[in-house]
């Protein structure tokens, strides 16, 4: 029941869009009404307004952290940890994703994702923003670097030994935001997907 619990909790913390919110906070249009029309940072960011998208990332990818923590920190002794933290992660990045507070239509979540990893395993978050900010520079393309990154994801998570349920759970968040980013992987084929900072027409 408990489990039942943290994920419909996790499910709508992750419904939380905080580009929606910071868009509000700083008097800024709404995310869904200009550039790619996604509620993320990035979009936030061509609104010209850094610390919107500031917000808007830590936002996102703090309640992704905090949903996987508490699942960790309270799951019932005894009981399987490391299933509920998979069921949670798994719940609280589809929020964002599909929110209910937005009619379904949310982010492509990147930074949720980001949030969930390092409450998974620091090690494992830190790498797949290693492979981030490594693509991000070298190519300054936010969703080449995504889909690098949750490429990694779960190859990381092999690696460092985690347990099985987490490295499923890595793969299907790495499989979920490679789906979401099928228009800008056909934008990166035709050469009209835009750079990070650019400000994409309305």
């Amino acid at each position: 029941m408990l489990t039942i619990v943290f994920i419909i909790a996790a499910y709508l913390l992750g419904s939380i869009s905080f580009a929606v919110v910071s868009s509000k906070l700083f008097n800024l249009p709404d995310p869904r009404t200009y550039g790619s029309g996604n509620p993320g940072a990035t979009n936030v960011l061509r609104s010209g307004k850094k610390a919107a998208a500031a917000l808007t990332l830590f936002g996102d990818a703090a309640k992704g952290w905090l949903a996987v923590w508490l699942a960790i920190k309270f799951s019932p002794e005894g009981a399987m940890y490391t299933m509920v933290a998979a069921s949670v992660a798994l719940a609280v990045f589809i929020g964002h994703v599909f929110p209910i507070f937005l009619r379904f239509k949310g982010g492509k979540g990147v930074a949720t994702a980001l949030g969930v990893l390092l409450a998974l395993n620091v090690w494992l978050g830190l790498a797949a923003l290693a492979t981030w900010l490594f693509m991000a520079v070298v190519f300054r393309y936010s969703s080449l670097s995504a889909l690098t990154a949750a490429v990694g994801a779960p190859i990381y998570a092999v690696l460092l030994g985690l347990p099985q349920e987490w490295v499923l759970a890595s793969g299907v968040l790495s499989l979920l935001l490679i789906w979401r980013h099928k228009s800008n992987i056909q934008n990166l084929l035709s050469g009209k997907e835009s750079k990070i900072g650019s400000k994409k027409a309305v």
